[in-house]
């Protein structure tokens, strides 16, 4: 299923390339998002649509499914490339950033500043490409005018929910407190609902989904969502970054307001809040540093009880699957993914 998702996008992108080519147009932008979607990535998104279909009685998957879901995907390089941006991330998926990576072709005659910035605004520009190749996809895919219709209202929702919870992470950075109900919100509409629930929600319209399976869906997909963004937090400060991809330094020099955080600000003495609040946000924070937030994190119990939270959430998930009104093939993957998004080193 993977293999058929990277076709698509890699027919649909070869395709852009030859048009600009004819045109005489930079193309660089556009081999720059191909790189971009080449580099890696578990394509959970498109194969959570995938799964969808199935779930509401979808069986052989056309293509025109295949070009929605690698939509998704398309979409989720969008909000990734424009996410570093904001978060002045040095690394993704074991490389440079689109930025980076751009600031340092561009660097010949320019100032290390000028680079920077013409690296970010080239960064925000393939980011754009990859929202309107997004939308793109989704309407070339081939889709007759009723699977249109369901699904429209669906990824206008997703596109528009991402945003919100962008908008709330960039702006609580750097003062986090102890509101564990905001942690959540931020990444119920950040990361969970598009990476869980909008996938298979659309999956399931475009197989002409009764409500009871779209219900079930959501029942399964809103916990687990969150259970990924809490293992997220996790590894954003205890992973390791051969293993992420990402630096374990950047969340806590950004001063997120993760669950994690909230739960140790909850849970702190005066010392270890004092503590956590001189070093949460630090732009220069180094390893020493780092390492005695993970101590407060480790001590106040904040880890464990993220850990507990996961556990909860994929229970929670599990049972969703355990009732009608899904086939058994789409109930084990359902299993599989649930396991595998939430129990994870990377």
């Amino acid at each position: 299923m993977r293999c058929a998702i990277d076709v698509a996008l890699v027919d649909f992108s070869m395709a852009r390339s030859r048009s600009a080519a004819e045109q005489d147009l930079p193309v660089e932008v556009i081999e720059t998002l191909r790189g971009f979607l080449e580099a890696g990535g578990k394509r959970l998104r498109p194969v959570l649509c995938v799964v969808g279909w199935h779930a509401a009685g979808g069986e052989e998957i056309p293509a025109a499914v295949l070009r929605v879901a690698a939509s998704l995907e398309m979409f989720h390089a969008f909000a990734l490339i424009h996410d570093d941006v904001m978060d002045g991330s040095d690394t993704r998926r074991g490389r440079l950033t689109v930025h980076r990576t751009a600031a340092t072709l561009h660097r010949d005659g320019r100032s290390h500043a000028a680079a920077d910035r013409l690296g970010a605004a080239i960064a925000v520009l393939v980011g754009d490409l990859a929202l309107a190749w997004s939308v793109e996809l989704l309407h070339s895919a081939g889709l007759d005018p009723a699977q249109l219709a369901r699904v429209l209202p669906l990824t206008d929702a997703m596109r528009t929910e991402t945003m919100w919870g962008q908008y709330l992470d960039v702006t609580m950075a750097g003062r986090p407190t102890a509101d564990f109900d905001q942690a959540l919100r931020i990444a119920r509409y950040k990361t969970a609902r598009y990476t869980f629930e909008w996938p298979l929600r659309i999956g399931a319209a475009l197989a002409g989904a009764e409500a009871r399976v779209c219900d079930a869906l959501s029942a399964y997909a809103r916990p687990l969502g969150e259970a990924f963004q809490l293992r997220d937090d996790l590894l954003g400060v205890f992973g390791s970054p051969a293993l992420t991809g990402k630096p374990d330094l950047d969340d806590l020099r950004d001063g997120k307001h993760t669950a994690l955080v909230a739960v140790a600000l909850q849970r702190a003495d005066p010392v270890q809040r004092r503590l956590l609040r001189s070093l949460l946000g630090k732009a220069d924070l180094d390893e020493h540093g780092a390492a005695q937030i993970r101590d407060v994190l480790v001590a106040t119990g904040a880890r464990d009880a993220v850990e507990q939270l996961i556990t909860a959430r994929l229970d929670r998930a599990l049972r969703a699957v355990d009732q009608p009104p899904f086939p058994i093939a789409a109930t084990a993957a359902l299993r599989q993914l649930a396991n595998a998004a939430t129990v994870r080193t990377a």
